[in-house]
């Protein structure tokens, strides 16, 4: 009994240690389409996006933003859409906003393939905070599955794998591993929302 409790316990230390590297998932290929996803505190995965632009992993960038949502009578979209004219330099005819509502990845999942069908999109490559990967990925390979995705992380300022030395990236890890859960356990399971 006593080795079985000592099993358990070196097996929790090493997922407390592994914790914030698991929720990360690096691993862009070149696709039709690059989707930036809504979300994160800065524009960290705007300018990832960019760099992957620009680096030939896909001629077109997509920018989600939110339409229902409005800040100083303003909805999300048109303030992304100022930012990318004044952003994006040469390549701003190349990057899109995609339009989305409600505060849901699987939602956004939903409204960003409106933006690849209307542009003729085959595949995607996603980017998205670091902490915010797999569980993105996993999404969008379940609700899109006549896309092949992959995903590019981009680093968030809120989170870092060795999340045990700052509060805010313990807090950022134990609410992406809440997510998680509840997606492979519960949202994963249903049907495709419409």
């Amino acid at each position: 009994m006593r080795k079985y409790l000592l099993l358990a316990l070196l097996v929790l230390a090493v997922f407390v240690v592994s914790a914030g590297r698991l929720l990360v998932v690096n691993t862009p290929r070149k696709a039709d389409a690059i989707v930036v996803l809504a979300g994160g505190r800065d524009d960290n995965r705007y300018y990832k996006g960019l760099e992957l632009l620009r680096a030939g992993y896909a001629p077109t960038m997509f920018v989600d933003a939110n339409e229902d949502v409005k800040h100083f009578g303003h909805p999300d979209t048109e303030y992304v859409q100022k930012f990318i004219q004044e952003s994006a330099g040469a390549d701003v005819a190349r990057v899109k906003v995609c339009p989305e509502r409600e505060d849901s990845t699987i939602t956004e999942s939903l409204y960003v393939a409106r933006c690849l069908q209307a542009d003729g999109a085959h595949s995607i490559l996603l980017v998205t905070s670091d902490f915010h990967t797999r569980r993105a990925l996993s999404v969008f390979q379940k609700f899109l599955p006549e896309y092949p995705v992959s995903v590019a992380a981009a680093p968030d300022v809120r989170f870092g794998i060795r999340w045990w030395q700052h509060r805010e990236w313990a807090k950022m890890t134990l609410e992406e591993w809440e997510k998680l859960i509840f997606w492979d356990s519960v949202e994963r399971w249903q049907s495709r929302p419409r």
